[in-house]
Protein backbone atom coordinates (compact mmCIF):
# COMPACT_ATOMS: atom_id res chain seq x y z
CA UNK A 1 0.00 0.00 0.00
CA UNK A 2 1.01 3.59 -0.48
CA UNK A 3 0.89 6.27 2.07
CA UNK A 4 -0.73 9.93 1.51
CA UNK A 5 -0.15 12.10 4.37
CA UNK A 6 -2.72 15.46 4.27
CA UNK A 7 -3.69 18.03 6.77
CA UNK A 8 -6.98 19.68 7.46
CA UNK A 9 -7.44 22.01 10.28
CA UNK A 10 -5.10 20.07 11.81
CA UNK A 11 -6.93 17.24 12.83
CA UNK A 12 -7.58 13.53 12.13
CA UNK A 13 -10.35 12.14 9.54
CA UNK A 14 -13.22 9.56 9.89
CA UNK A 15 -15.02 7.90 7.49
CA UNK A 16 -14.84 8.15 3.29
CA UNK A 17 -17.53 8.83 1.29
CA UNK A 18 -17.04 9.23 -2.43
CA UNK A 19 -18.71 12.65 -4.26
CA UNK A 20 -21.77 12.10 -6.56
CA UNK A 21 -22.28 15.80 -7.53
CA UNK A 22 -20.47 16.15 -10.62
CA UNK A 23 -20.42 20.13 -10.94
CA UNK A 24 -18.89 19.60 -7.17
CA UNK A 25 -16.36 17.60 -8.87
CA UNK A 26 -15.51 19.97 -11.79
CA UNK A 27 -15.19 22.93 -9.13
CA UNK A 28 -12.59 21.40 -7.46
CA UNK A 29 -10.77 19.95 -10.51
CA UNK A 30 -11.20 16.88 -9.39
CA UNK A 31 -10.95 13.42 -10.66
CA UNK A 32 -12.55 12.24 -7.56
CA UNK A 33 -13.18 13.25 -4.21
CA UNK A 34 -14.60 12.08 -1.12
CA UNK A 35 -16.01 13.53 1.97
CA UNK A 36 -14.78 12.95 5.61
CA UNK A 37 -15.15 14.47 8.73
CA UNK A 38 -12.92 15.84 11.24
CA UNK A 39 -12.87 14.15 15.14
CA UNK A 40 -12.62 17.20 17.19
CA UNK A 41 -15.26 20.46 17.40
CA UNK A 42 -18.43 20.57 16.06
CA UNK A 43 -19.60 19.39 12.88
CA UNK A 44 -19.66 22.27 11.30
CA UNK A 45 -16.18 22.98 11.45
CA UNK A 46 -15.40 18.88 10.93
CA UNK A 47 -16.74 18.31 7.25
CA UNK A 48 -12.92 17.84 4.69
CA UNK A 49 -13.14 17.12 1.17
CA UNK A 50 -10.16 14.84 -0.11
CA UNK A 51 -9.55 15.70 -3.98
CA UNK A 52 -7.51 13.47 -5.94
CA UNK A 53 -6.50 15.53 -9.50
CA UNK A 54 -5.95 14.03 -12.80
CA UNK A 55 -2.39 14.08 -12.48
CA UNK A 56 -2.77 11.82 -8.69
CA UNK A 57 -1.59 14.73 -6.36
CA UNK A 58 -4.23 14.91 -3.57
CA UNK A 59 -5.03 17.38 -1.60
CA UNK A 60 -7.34 18.09 1.86
CA UNK A 61 -9.78 21.27 1.61
CA UNK A 62 -11.30 22.12 4.88
CA UNK A 63 -15.03 23.05 4.12
CA UNK A 64 -17.41 25.24 6.53
CA UNK A 65 -21.01 24.37 7.07
CA UNK A 66 -23.39 26.33 7.95
CA UNK A 67 -25.56 24.93 10.86
CA UNK A 68 -27.68 27.89 11.86
CA UNK A 69 -28.88 27.96 15.62
CA UNK A 70 -27.09 24.74 16.21
CA UNK A 71 -24.10 26.08 15.84
CA UNK A 72 -21.65 24.72 18.79
CA UNK A 73 -23.65 21.83 19.74
CA UNK A 74 -22.76 18.94 18.13
CA UNK A 75 -19.23 17.00 18.83
CA UNK A 76 -17.30 13.88 17.58
CA UNK A 77 -18.78 13.12 13.75
CA UNK A 78 -18.07 9.84 13.32
CA UNK A 79 -19.96 8.53 9.99
CA UNK A 80 -21.01 9.31 6.62
CA UNK A 81 -23.46 7.68 4.55
CA UNK A 82 -25.60 8.45 1.57
CA UNK A 83 -29.34 8.47 0.90
CA UNK A 84 -32.24 9.82 -1.56
CA UNK A 85 -29.34 12.84 -3.02
CA UNK A 86 -28.61 13.63 1.02
CA UNK A 87 -24.99 12.97 2.89
CA UNK A 88 -26.21 12.21 6.59
CA UNK A 89 -23.48 12.31 9.32
CA UNK A 90 -23.36 10.77 12.64
CA UNK A 91 -22.32 11.62 16.03
CA UNK A 92 -20.47 8.43 17.79
CA UNK A 93 -23.15 8.55 20.66
CA UNK A 94 -19.82 7.95 23.01
CA UNK A 95 -18.36 9.87 25.04
CA UNK A 96 -14.41 10.22 26.03
CA UNK A 97 -12.30 7.06 27.17
CA UNK A 98 -13.65 7.16 30.41
CA UNK A 99 -16.97 8.70 30.03
CA UNK A 100 -19.28 10.02 30.84
CA UNK A 101 -21.95 10.29 27.88
CA UNK A 102 -22.00 13.20 26.19
CA UNK A 103 -25.24 14.04 24.41
CA UNK A 104 -23.50 16.63 22.07
CA UNK A 105 -22.54 13.22 20.30
CA UNK A 106 -26.29 12.23 20.26
CA UNK A 107 -26.84 13.74 17.07
CA UNK A 108 -27.24 13.13 12.91
CA UNK A 109 -26.78 15.31 10.32
CA UNK A 110 -27.52 15.95 6.50
CA UNK A 111 -26.50 18.45 4.05
CA UNK A 112 -26.68 18.56 0.00
CA UNK A 113 -23.46 18.10 -1.86
CA UNK A 114 -21.61 21.80 -1.97
CA UNK A 115 -18.69 23.30 -1.24
CA UNK A 116 -20.36 25.17 1.12
CA UNK A 117 -22.90 23.19 2.72
CA UNK A 118 -26.18 23.55 4.80
CA UNK A 119 -26.85 21.38 7.66
CA UNK A 120 -29.61 20.09 9.02
CA UNK A 121 -29.65 18.73 12.60
CA UNK A 122 -31.21 16.42 15.13
CA UNK A 123 -30.13 16.15 18.42
CA UNK A 124 -32.46 13.51 19.24
CA UNK A 125 -31.49 13.48 23.43
CA UNK A 126 -30.17 9.58 23.32
CA UNK A 127 -33.52 8.13 21.37
CA UNK A 128 -30.66 5.83 18.90
CA UNK A 129 -29.39 5.25 22.40
CA UNK A 130 -32.78 3.86 23.76
CA UNK A 131 -33.95 2.14 20.40
CA UNK A 132 -30.64 0.24 20.31
CA UNK A 133 -30.09 -0.86 24.17
CA UNK A 134 -34.18 -1.86 24.09
CA UNK A 135 -32.90 -4.49 20.77
CA UNK A 136 -29.89 -5.53 22.35
CA UNK A 137 -31.70 -6.12 26.05
CA UNK A 138 -34.15 -8.14 23.76
CA UNK A 139 -31.60 -10.31 22.06
CA UNK A 140 -29.74 -10.66 25.73
CA UNK A 141 -32.91 -12.31 26.95
CA UNK A 142 -33.56 -14.75 24.53
CA UNK A 143 -29.57 -15.61 24.66
CA UNK A 144 -29.35 -14.74 20.81
CA UNK A 145 -25.70 -15.11 19.57
CA UNK A 146 -25.95 -11.97 18.10
CA UNK A 147 -26.43 -10.37 21.96
CA UNK A 148 -24.02 -8.38 23.87
CA UNK A 149 -21.49 -9.63 26.37
CA UNK A 150 -22.72 -8.58 29.95
CA UNK A 151 -22.37 -4.96 30.73
CA UNK A 152 -19.63 -4.68 33.29
CA UNK A 153 -20.48 -2.31 36.15
CA UNK A 154 -17.67 0.03 35.46
CA UNK A 155 -18.61 0.31 32.04
CA UNK A 156 -21.74 0.94 32.36
CA UNK A 157 -21.42 3.53 35.82
CA UNK A 158 -18.39 5.43 33.87
CA UNK A 159 -20.30 6.02 30.71
CA UNK A 160 -24.50 5.57 31.24
CA UNK A 161 -24.34 6.16 35.49
CA UNK A 162 -22.13 9.21 35.07
CA UNK A 163 -24.31 10.85 32.61
CA UNK A 164 -27.68 10.11 34.51
CA UNK A 165 -26.06 11.54 37.33
CA UNK A 166 -24.76 14.79 35.32
CA UNK A 167 -28.12 14.92 33.71
CA UNK A 168 -30.06 14.75 36.34
CA UNK A 169 -28.43 17.25 38.60
CA UNK A 170 -28.78 20.01 35.65
CA UNK A 171 -32.84 18.57 35.30
CA UNK A 172 -32.08 17.40 31.91
CA UNK A 173 -35.22 15.13 29.93
CA UNK A 174 -32.77 12.85 28.06
CA UNK A 175 -31.91 11.18 31.66
CA UNK A 176 -35.22 9.08 31.11
CA UNK A 177 -33.73 7.78 27.57
CA UNK A 178 -30.51 6.21 29.90
CA UNK A 179 -31.62 3.12 32.07
CA UNK A 180 -29.80 0.69 34.14
CA UNK A 181 -27.94 -1.79 32.26
CA UNK A 182 -27.72 0.11 29.34
CA UNK A 183 -24.84 -0.17 27.38
CA UNK A 184 -22.92 2.93 26.04
CA UNK A 185 -22.95 2.98 22.35
CA UNK A 186 -19.76 3.85 20.36
CA UNK A 187 -20.89 4.65 16.60
CA UNK A 188 -17.69 4.00 13.69
CA UNK A 189 -19.21 3.25 10.53
CA UNK A 190 -22.56 3.80 8.45
CA UNK A 191 -23.96 2.64 5.30
CA UNK A 192 -27.49 3.09 3.87
CA UNK A 193 -29.51 -0.72 3.03
CA UNK A 194 -30.95 -0.97 -0.53
CA UNK A 195 -34.51 -1.19 1.41
CA UNK A 196 -33.85 2.36 2.86
CA UNK A 197 -32.98 1.54 6.92
CA UNK A 198 -29.17 2.69 7.55
CA UNK A 199 -26.60 -0.31 9.11
CA UNK A 200 -24.84 1.36 11.99
CA UNK A 201 -21.44 -0.66 13.28
CA UNK A 202 -20.41 -0.50 16.46
CA UNK A 203 -17.31 -0.20 18.20
CA UNK A 204 -18.94 -1.01 20.89
CA UNK A 205 -20.64 -3.11 22.61
CA UNK A 206 -19.88 -6.55 20.88
CA UNK A 207 -21.63 -9.85 21.48
CA UNK A 208 -20.71 -12.31 23.81
CA UNK A 209 -18.18 -14.11 21.92
CA UNK A 210 -15.97 -10.17 21.50
CA UNK A 211 -18.09 -10.22 17.58
CA UNK A 212 -18.48 -7.05 16.12
CA UNK A 213 -22.24 -6.18 16.19
CA UNK A 214 -24.31 -4.14 13.59
CA UNK A 215 -27.70 -2.72 13.67
CA UNK A 216 -30.18 -2.05 11.11
CA UNK A 217 -32.33 1.46 11.89
CA UNK A 218 -35.64 2.35 10.50
CA UNK A 219 -37.13 5.64 10.29
CA UNK A 220 -33.64 7.30 10.47
CA UNK A 221 -34.52 10.46 7.64
CA UNK A 222 -37.83 10.21 9.01
CA UNK A 223 -35.93 12.15 11.74
CA UNK A 224 -36.13 15.62 10.03
CA UNK A 225 -39.51 15.33 9.71
CA UNK A 226 -40.46 14.35 13.61
CA UNK A 227 -40.27 10.98 13.20
CA UNK A 228 -39.43 8.32 15.69
CA UNK A 229 -36.54 5.49 15.37
CA UNK A 230 -36.53 1.80 14.87
CA UNK A 231 -34.91 -1.46 15.20
CA UNK A 232 -35.11 -4.01 11.92
CA UNK A 233 -32.25 -6.26 12.94
CA UNK A 234 -29.24 -7.07 15.00
CA UNK A 235 -26.37 -9.02 13.75
CA UNK A 236 -23.00 -10.32 14.42
CA UNK A 237 -19.95 -10.88 12.29
CA UNK A 238 -18.65 -14.38 13.15
CA UNK A 239 -15.19 -15.63 12.52
CA UNK A 240 -13.26 -12.43 12.19
CA UNK A 241 -10.52 -13.02 14.66
CA UNK A 242 -10.07 -13.15 18.16
CA UNK A 243 -12.36 -10.27 20.23
CA UNK A 244 -13.34 -8.25 21.42
CA UNK A 245 -13.42 -6.90 18.08
CA UNK A 246 -15.51 -3.47 17.17
CA UNK A 247 -16.29 -1.73 13.70
CA UNK A 248 -13.65 0.49 12.51
CA UNK A 249 -15.37 1.64 9.30
CA UNK A 250 -18.53 0.47 6.84
CA UNK A 251 -19.16 1.42 2.94
CA UNK A 252 -22.25 0.07 0.93
CA UNK A 253 -20.93 -1.01 -2.34
CA UNK A 254 -22.75 -0.33 -5.67
CA UNK A 255 -23.78 -4.11 -6.25
CA UNK A 256 -25.44 -4.48 -2.99
CA UNK A 257 -22.75 -5.64 -0.39
CA UNK A 258 -20.48 -3.83 2.15
CA UNK A 259 -17.44 -3.27 3.31
CA UNK A 260 -16.23 -3.43 6.44
CA UNK A 261 -13.08 -3.07 8.69
CA UNK A 262 -12.84 -4.00 11.91
CA UNK A 263 -10.21 -3.72 14.62
CA UNK A 264 -9.69 -2.30 18.12
CA UNK A 265 -12.41 -1.66 20.75
CA UNK A 266 -10.88 1.85 21.72
CA UNK A 267 -7.66 4.08 21.22
CA UNK A 268 -4.88 2.78 22.72
CA UNK A 269 -4.06 5.83 24.76
CA UNK A 270 -4.30 5.44 28.52
CA UNK A 271 -7.79 6.18 30.47
CA UNK A 272 -9.98 3.44 28.53
CA UNK A 273 -12.75 1.93 31.02
CA UNK A 274 -13.22 -0.78 27.69
CA UNK A 275 -9.24 -1.55 27.85
CA UNK A 276 -8.84 -1.46 31.27
CA UNK A 277 -11.41 -4.78 31.21
CA UNK A 278 -9.98 -6.44 28.15
CA UNK A 279 -6.30 -5.62 28.13
CA UNK A 280 -5.47 -7.91 25.28
CA UNK A 281 -7.40 -6.09 22.92
CA UNK A 282 -5.37 -3.20 22.87
CA UNK A 283 -3.14 -5.07 20.58
CA UNK A 284 -5.92 -5.78 17.95
CA UNK A 285 -5.10 -4.90 14.41
CA UNK A 286 -7.81 -4.07 11.44
CA UNK A 287 -8.76 -6.32 8.85
CA UNK A 288 -11.06 -5.61 5.54
CA UNK A 289 -14.40 -7.64 5.02
CA UNK A 290 -17.15 -7.99 2.83
CA UNK A 291 -20.55 -9.21 3.29
CA UNK A 292 -24.19 -9.23 2.39
CA UNK A 293 -27.36 -8.55 4.60
CA UNK A 294 -29.70 -10.88 5.10
CA UNK A 295 -33.21 -10.28 3.35
CA UNK A 296 -35.70 -9.67 5.50
CA UNK A 297 -33.63 -8.17 8.73
CA UNK A 298 -34.26 -9.94 11.75
CA UNK A 299 -31.38 -10.95 14.40
CA UNK A 300 -28.29 -13.14 12.75
CA UNK A 301 -25.27 -13.73 12.08
CA UNK A 302 -23.19 -12.59 8.86
CA UNK A 303 -20.16 -14.62 8.20
CA UNK A 304 -17.86 -11.89 5.99
CA UNK A 305 -15.76 -12.45 3.39
CA UNK A 306 -11.88 -11.28 3.88
CA UNK A 307 -10.60 -9.24 1.84
CA UNK A 308 -7.37 -7.63 3.53
CA UNK A 309 -5.46 -8.06 6.74
CA UNK A 310 -4.34 -4.67 7.66
CA UNK A 311 -1.99 -5.43 10.11
CA UNK A 312 0.33 -4.01 11.57
CA UNK A 313 -2.55 -0.78 11.33
CA UNK A 314 -4.35 -0.15 14.11
CA UNK A 315 -6.13 2.74 13.04
CA UNK A 316 -8.36 2.45 9.75
CA UNK A 317 -11.64 4.37 10.23
CA UNK A 318 -12.81 4.74 6.54
CA UNK A 319 -12.88 2.45 3.81
CA UNK A 320 -14.09 3.10 0.29
CA UNK A 321 -13.47 1.98 -3.30
CA UNK A 322 -11.18 3.63 -5.77
CA UNK A 323 -10.82 2.43 -9.26
CA UNK A 324 -12.17 -0.87 -7.96
CA UNK A 325 -9.65 -1.36 -5.69
CA UNK A 326 -9.67 -0.40 -1.95
CA UNK A 327 -9.03 3.14 -0.15
CA UNK A 328 -8.61 3.64 3.75
CA UNK A 329 -7.96 6.95 5.91
CA UNK A 330 -6.22 6.34 9.36
CA UNK A 331 -6.87 8.49 12.30
CA UNK A 332 -3.36 10.13 13.13
CA UNK A 333 -2.61 12.36 15.12
CA UNK A 334 -3.15 15.80 13.66
CA UNK A 335 -2.79 14.42 10.03
CA UNK A 336 -5.02 12.44 7.54
CA UNK A 337 -2.97 9.41 6.19
CA UNK A 338 -4.95 8.21 3.23
CA UNK A 339 -3.50 4.08 2.54
CA UNK A 340 -3.78 3.27 -1.21
CA UNK A 341 -3.95 -0.12 -3.02
CA UNK A 342 -2.91 0.89 -6.66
Amino acid sequence: MRLVELTAAGNEASDLLPVHDEALLRELGARRAYWTVLDEGPVEECLALLVEHADGRWRAEHVKADVGAHAGRTEDAEALARHDGWVYVLGSHFGSKAGPLQPKRAFVARFRESATPRLEIIRHRFALHRAVNDALAALAVTGHPAAPEKVAFAVHDGFVGAARRRGTAKGKGWVAQLAPGDHPINIEGAAFTARGTLLAGLRWPVTAAGEPILVELTGLPGLFGGGTLGVAGVYALTGVGAGPLGVRALAARADGSFDVVVGSIDALDKGSILLEHHPHARHATCRHLRFQLPDGGGPGLIAPEPVADLAPLHHIEGVSDRDGTPLYVADEDHRIALWLTN
